[in-house]
């Protein structure tokens, strides 16, 4: 009885919740722990983005004025060296930790940094102060060396701890300026993760691009070399983003005999206003035009708010050159028209940007849309006044793009009145309501129990539903004949409304939006795997314009008493199963095995509704598209030897099977 007592009592001490329970993490532990809140993940993205910190920091000092040279090096071992010529980290006493030099507490302590107050840089790429503590947190091996007041200085640490204090380790009388080695870390990125030279080499000359004002010089290991990138190169651009426009549009037929190009410091308009805006525009009949921007050059594949001032900008500018001209049906362009064939590159330097996330994917500071709008309009409109023949060959050609898009749109809206009719079969396509393509939603389904759930929780004006019975043909080396001959894939092209590989047109597409909707479980990933592979190899523009989605649908719902909330993945579980939701009595944990099993009510507030649901937009890299390419070819291509290949190299990433 005795022995019963105590177990008893050893039960409820596993329940206890009390200052033992929390745990605090020092120094940059939080970031070996979660490196994804940090860098976006440990993939290959992810540590090359270990390389755009460290080479983001010395860009500021370029930018800055303070340094004209940077020099990036890709060693034998998979160590990177980035050195510029700049000021050099302070090494003198931190006034908060006076036994620590201020270069250790910014490589050791997050949120450290010159570049909050904007005393040191007027504009940088770097204002969280994480990014270099990030790299050395995620780093095995860790050297800093600062050039500083005809002094060597040097540091070196491991894991985000120093090794030794900062040394004084000779003198620099002709040097200046601050050079990081640093070694990724194989704990966080796996033994075989290696840095590729074609990506960096290309981030290099990119930014030299995109401030002229600097020399980039490149070098890399012979044996870190796996293609035909140089092992030596010099890269400085004068003509800044012009050139690099011209270089990105070599070959192609333009409207404009030159491109748009400018630069404007936002002082001359808004006195007192740091930064400036430089851009690169012109169009092209080829259907792959591009629009790459940059804040503080650092890149923005999301775009943000600098994008939406430039086009509304030449927006703005075209449709008053047509009333000025007397072309009335100018009016009708919009901003898809001028985006429609337009390849442009913008860069923005401002002050105390804001973006969406770490990994500064995209822009929200909203002064920007404003500035970039009002100092690129005035000079939009001296360009077309000045070049007539490039401004009405412009003109002209989005003016036939618009009534193309016009004679579309109403085609489409007859289309979809008899669409219905013509799919009207069980398990097929059940459509909106809403004629025109803005703002439509086609959700591809697997099964018929998940395709019962979505019409009820779906928003009838907008949202459509395609159910898809099992898994589709694998169209990677497919014959022509066996996807024509294919009712699934038939059934997609017809709801879509386009045809596919050479016959597909972005422009007949019939929804805003396709959103894979899978169970969250191996079968449904393949299904995904499938549906997107169809899409990259015989409907590429639809990614490439945006059209293409994951859903996100939950993989637990937990109640306690009156409250519920949902649960992505098992760590997004147990933080909530530590925390609780902020009710009585214990937490009822409900796993969902597929759609078909949540209600409509969960469905839609989870997966479908937009004001709570999550996306994830399908993507390829626009400076790696190749690599894409060849990740779909080894992973649905005929070769069973190229996936095992495959996932013999990338097994050691997986740290839940779920089976």
């Amino acid at each position: 009885m005795a022995d019963d007592m105590f177990a008893g009592d050893d039960a409820a001490r596993e329940d206890v919740y009390d200052a033992s329970s929390i745990e605090h993490l020092e120094g940059l532990e939080a970031v070996r722990l979660r490196p994804g809140m940090y860098i976006g993940g440990t993939d290959e993205r992810a540590l090359h983005h270990l390389v755009a910190e460290v080479f983001d920091n010395a860009m500021d000092e370029a930018v800055a004025g303070h340094a004209s040279r940077i020099e990036l090096e890709l060693h034998a071992d998979n160590s990177v060296t980035v050195r510029d010529n700049g000021r050099g980290i302070p090494v003198d006493p931190f006034p908060k930790f006076p036994d620590r030099s201020t270069l250790e507490v910014i490589l050791c302590e997050l949120h450290a940094g010159g570049k909050f107050s904007g005393k040191a840089y007027e504009t940088s790429g770097g204002l969280h102060g994480v990014g270099i503590s990030v790299v050395n947190a995620l780093s095995d091996s860790v050297r800093v060396e600062v050039a500083r007041d005809r002094k060597l200085y040097a540091q070196e640490f491991s894991r985000g701890k120093p090794l030794a204090k900062l040394a004084e380790i000779g003198a620099a009388p002709n040097r200046r300026g601050t050079t990081v080695t640093f070694h990724p870390d194989p704990q966080i990125f796996g033994a075989g993760a290696h840095l590729k030279a074609a990506k960096l080499i290309q981030m290099a000359r990119s930014k030299a691009y995109l401030y002229s004002g600097v020399e980039i010089r490149w070098k890399a290991a012979p044996e870190a070399i796996k293609d035909e990138t140089p092992s030596e190169a010099v890269f400085h651009f004068p003509g800044g983003l012009s050139e690099y426009l011209t270089e990105r549009l070599e070959g192609a037929a333009t409207y404009a005999e030159k491109p748009f190009a400018g630069k404007v410091t936002f002082a001359d308009k808004y006195p007192g206003t740091k930064g400036y805006v430089e851009w690169a525009v012109n169009w092209t009949p080829m259907r792959d035009a591009f629009v790459s921007s940059y804040c503080n050059t650092i890149p923005t594949p999301e775009g943000g708010t600098h994008e939406t001032g430039f086009w509304a900008a030449i927006l703005k500018g075209i449709k008053a050159y047509g009333e000025l001209t007397g072309l009335k049906k100018a009016q009708q362009i919009t901003r898809e028209d001028v985006q429609y064939g337009g390849s442009a590159l913008i860069s923005v330097f401002i002050a105390d940007p804001a973006f969406v996330g770490q990994t500064k994917d995209r822009l929200s500071t909203q002064e920007a849309a404003r500035l970039v709008e009002n100092s690129v309009r005035d000079r939009f409109d001296t360009w077309l006044a000045a070049d007539t023949k490039s401004a009405g060959a412009i003109l002209d050609y989005l003016i036939l793009r618009a009534e193309e898009r016009l004679r579309r749109r109403q085609e489409k809206e007859t289309a979809r009145k008899t669409a219905t009719k013509k799919l009207r079969l069980p398990g097929k396509l059940v459509d909106c309501s809403t004629a025109a393509r803005g703002g439509t939603e086609l959700f591809l389904v697997e099964g018929d129990s998940a395709g019962g759930s979505a019409k009820m929780a779906r928003d009838r004006n907008t949202q459509a539903l395609l159910p898809l019975r099992g898994k589709i043909l694998n169209v990677l080396g497919a014959a022509s004949s066996k996807l024509s001959q294919n009712t699934e894939l038939n059934d997609l092209c017809q709801a879509l409304g386009t045809g596919m590989g050479t016959r597909f047109n972005v422009e007949d597409l019939r929804y805003d939006k396709i959103i894979i909707m899978t169970d969250a479980d191996v079968d449904g990933a393949h299904i995904a795997a499938l549906l997107m592979t169809f899409f990259f190899t015989q409907m590429r523009p639809l990614i490439d314009n945006g059209h293409l989605y994951l859903a996100c649908p939950p993989l637990f719902r937990l109640t306690q008493g009156a409250k519920s909330a949902y649960a992505m993945d098992d760590a997004e579980r147990d933080r909530l199963l530590e925390t609780g939701l902020g009710a009585r009595g214990k937490i009822e944990t409900s796993r969902f095995k597929g759609l078909g099993e949540m209600n409509a009510k969960d469905l839609k507030e989870t997966t479908m509704d937009p004001k709570t649901r999550k996306l994830i937009r399908v993507d390829v890299d626009e400076f790696q598209p190749g690599e894409t390419a060849d990740l779909v070819e080894r992973l649905m291509g005929k070769k069973p030897e190229a996936r095992f290949d495959y996932i013999q190299e990338n097994a050691k990433f997986v740290e839940l099977i779920d089976v």
